[in-house]
């Protein structure tokens, strides 16, 4: 085989990959929600702006995302088939962190431009923070744990 071939082949497959990969997420209205967890969202989104609902399969198990906005922020929570909260990202203000999360993050950031910070929990405890950083027109993501230092894995 060719150079090309081979190129040509590992391109077809990371783009049939892409695709199976996009089609684990799908949109979906308020009133697909499983009972429970229209009953977690209801709780978690009191005073909150709903942007929208996705569900999502993973392993075999299927997840529910709600997207809100609020007092002016961001916040996404995924709750499972049963209704638990899973996971809430949170915006948070640089300014507002601890020093050493702020250092964490502009380190990590490489001096990239910070867009947006936001807070992950899982299962109610603070695991990381994680930060969208754009430089010369590319965007990335990065993470700190919640005392600033570099996690074993992402979240």
């Amino acid at each position: 085989m060719t150079a090309r071939t081979i190129s040509t082949m590992l391109l077809a497959g990371a783009v049939t990959f892409a695709g199976v990969v996009a089609a684990q997420e799908k949109k979906i209205k308020r009133s697909d929600l499983p009972p429970a967890v229209e009953k977690t969202v209801a709780r978690e989104s009191v005073g909150a702006t709903i942007r929208g609902f996705s569900e999502e399969k993973e392993n075999g198990q299927t997840f529910y995302e709600a997207e809100m906005t609020v007092n002016g922020h961001s916040k996404d929570v995924l709750v499972d088939a049963s209704g638990n909260v899973l996971e809430v990202e949170e915006q948070v203000e640089l300014g507002s962190l601890p020093a050493e999360v702020q250092a964490g993050l502009k380190a990590k950031a490489e001096g990239a431009t910070i867009l947006k910070v936001e807070s992950i929990k899982k299962h109610d405890k603070l695991v990381a923070y994680e930060a969208v950083v754009q430089k010369d027109g590319k965007k990335k993501e990065v993470q700190v744990g919640p005392d600033g230092k570099p996690l074993a894995h992402e979240e």
